[in-house]
């Protein structure tokens, strides 16, 4: 970051002393900066770009370096080092194994000759209803490499959930696995698959690849349209005799599409977002080398699944040559030791996960610093949800002292980050630590009104490479994602998220999502307030604020999910009561707080706010298949203390 900073003073003639400046720099002169991180890390191409940006507004999606052409995977997969570990996977039932530069490069280039054997061309869909596993890593690049799109899910979605996905895109070729393991129990995927296939088969699907994920199990795939193994795809497709040890890269536009990423929205069917190729690149590229100072030294590891775009966001650690690490199964069997045993033993620098496994491990009482060394750990990130201040504090106590603590937020929107990590600045207690370079992102409380130190709508002003280029399955004025993205400030992107920035610091505060704002007597605030104070009490499990629709206004409910072996009683709603009271406002205290059996999350640990305020506002919500647990949705319907109109 301080080495960019210098370059840019040297190159532009500028006086820009911190990273405040350099950040408003980068948001003033948006073709510069972009044409800079061009140049700064080393983007692979094979024509030059003829103008960074053009001057379309955001709600005409501009066009990015416009000539340029260049190929994702070519990107990542620059260093052909036999002596340099490129991937490291783990996981549940099975033993740690590497993949060293040269040898992913290698398979990669065989599955990608196959693809192409089996007629898989530019903007063909590939899709992976896979595990974390290194084959889902070299069946994206093989796919990259010759322009098609990838697109995964994880084998814990449901049938639904992947057909809601896959239907909508109709992929050519799927990629799975035959089983996985989590939670000490084996998971048999093949009877999911079938009926996925069976489905898919109507529309495009040619081919079904089965990876043998647990090798010690036999499986029989003659049930299964379409399929074949791995290895019998490669044998079959195979490029027996030729002499080009060369991956055939596609020269592609920048703008070329790369990845569908799906929307989390709690209902209705995933949005399909589709992602430019050099725009994810760039961004990715800004993030590690810049924010993380991430280079070829690091391990870098994020507790992810194939359906959630922080693993995109770890993929993309190849291109600095780091080593990636993939694991798969739980992250807390056999015992919550078990992620930082892994880093003891492979020497994790960059160790990710979400905001709610942070608060788990606190809730299991474990303290990772009196167990393991962590000595090669250098940053901790966490994203998925805000993480709440104590969180912050029990990093710092209990996990490793001297180490940066990231919380990041961005999205599937722009499979990225908006704001995060900043290696060159200090961490501030409950704050992201600074908005991310060249990204105009600002608190809006109604048009044109930037505010600070006041909670208000997240908007990006400026445009931004890895905006999406479209969504699949748009009509031709690409209503839907108008409508997501541009319908509330015309030619600005509104996020949808509610936060609130410290003009002090420059830091971010995550405070909710803007559609489950709260809302009572015209007075806004973010539910996040609310869970910072309840869930320090030991009794709660788990909660939920929401607002429910009373006229022309609104009141304010909070929902508590009771510890194991506590009950719900009157004295805890009285010292939750005046808690609130004390520590915020009147204004912020529930009209009602009610125990529930459940609370709603998505697979990424978010809690489910606007579709339980659809429900106890009267109306009837299907679940997303987005949801982890969606049977906890009915528990909210017809609850008798919420028919009160006082």
């Amino acid at each position: 970051m301080e080495k960019f900073r210098l370059v840019v003073n040297e190159k532009f003639n500028v006086n820009l002393e911190n990273y405040h400046q350099l950040w408003k720099w980068s948001t003033d002169n948006i073709s510069d900066f972009w044409a800079t991180v061009w140049d700064y890390t080393n983007i692979i191409h094979s024509a030059p770009y003829e103008q960074v940006v053009d001057s379309k507004p955001m709600n005409e999606i501009p066009t990015w370096f416009s000539g340029a052409k260049l190929n994702f995977a070519q990107n990542l997969l620059w260093c052909r080092d036999k002596n340099k570990t490129a991937i490291i996977s783990a996981g549940e039932g099975r033993s740690i194994k590497k993949i060293s530069y040269h040898d992913l490069y290698d398979q990669v280039r065989n599955m990608a000759a196959a693809m192409r054997r089996a007629g898989v061309k530019k903007n063909d869909r590939i899709s992976g209803y896979i595990s974390n596993c290194p084959e889902a890593v070299i069946a994206m690049l093989a796919s990259a490499s010759i322009g098609a799109i990838w697109s995964s899910a994880s084998p814990d979605f449901g049938i639904s959930g992947v057909l809601d996905r896959f239907s909508q895109i109709r992929p050519k070729i799927l990629f799975s696995t035959n089983s996985v393991i989590y939670n000490g129990k084996r998971i048999d995927v093949l009877p999911k698959l079938k009926v996925i296939v069976e489905n898919l088969e109507k529309e495009s699907l040619e081919k079904v690849i089965v990876i043998p994920f647990n090798n010690s199990i036999s499986f029989d795939l003659s049930s299964i349209p379409l399929a074949t193994s791995w290895n019998d795809f490669l044998n079959n497709y195979s490029v027996v005799g030729s002499s080009s040890d060369e991956i055939d890269f596609e020269q592609l536009p920048f703008d070329h599409p790369l990845y569908i990423l799906f929307s989390s929205g709690t209902t209705g069917k995933p949005k399909c977002l589709v992602h430019r190729a050099g725009g994810v690149l760039i961004q990715h590229k800004k993030e590690h080398i810049f924010h993380a100072n991430v280079s070829s030294n690091d391990v870098f590891f994020y507790y992810t699944t194939t359906g959630w775009m922080m693993w995109n966001w770890l993929v993309s650690g190849l291109a600095t040559g780091c080593a990636i690490v993939l694991y798969d199964g739980s992250p807390f069997n056999p015992s919550p030791s078990i992620l930082w045993e892994l880093n003891d033993q492979i020497g994790i620098t960059v160790f990710g996960v979400s905001a709610k496994y942070i608060q788990s491990v606190q809730d299991f009482n474990y303290e990772p610093i009196k167990h393991h060394n962590l000595q090669s750990l250098r940053i901790i990130l966490s994203t998925g949800s805000p993480l709440k201040p104590e969180s912050f504090n029990f990093v710092y106590d209990s996990i490793k002292k001297d180490v940066l603590l990231g919380s990041i937020t961005g999205g599937t929107d722009l499979c990225s980050l908006f704001a995060g990590l900043n290696v060159t600045l200090p961490v501030y207690c409950g704050e992201i630590q600074s908005i991310c370079l060249g990204m105009k992102i600002e608190a809006w409380d109604g048009e044109d009104n930037p505010v600070y130190a006041k909670p208000a709508d997240l908007v990006c002003t400026k445009p931004f490479p890895c905006m999406p280029i479209y969504f699949y399955n748009d009509d031709h004025k690409n209503s839907k994602y108008m409508s997501a993205y541009f319908s509330n400030y015309p030619s600005i992107w509104y996020h949808g998220d509610y936060v609130w920035i410290n003009p002090n610091t420059g830091g971010v505060v995550m405070l909710g999502r803007s559609d489950g704002t709260l809302n009572p007597g015209g007075v806004r605030f973010g539910s996040a307030e609310i869970y910072n104070i309840v869930e320090n009490f030991s009794e709660i499990q788990d909660s939920l604020v929401v607002g429910q629709k009373i006229g022309d206004d609104e009141r304010v409910v909070l929902f508590l999910k009771m510890s194991e072996g506590i009950k719900f009683n009157d004295d805890l709603v009285l010292r939750i009561r005046t808690k609130i009271r004390n520590q915020l406002s009147p204004r912020h205290v529930p009209s009602f707080i009610l125990p529930i059996a459940d609370i709603p999350h998505t697979v990424t640990g978010k809690k489910v706010e606007v579709a339980v305020k659809r429900i106890i506002s009267g109306e009837k919500v299907a679940p997303s298949s987005s949801l982890v647990n969606p049977e906890s949705l009915e528990l909210y319907y017809n609850i008798p203390q919420l028919k009160s109109k006082i």
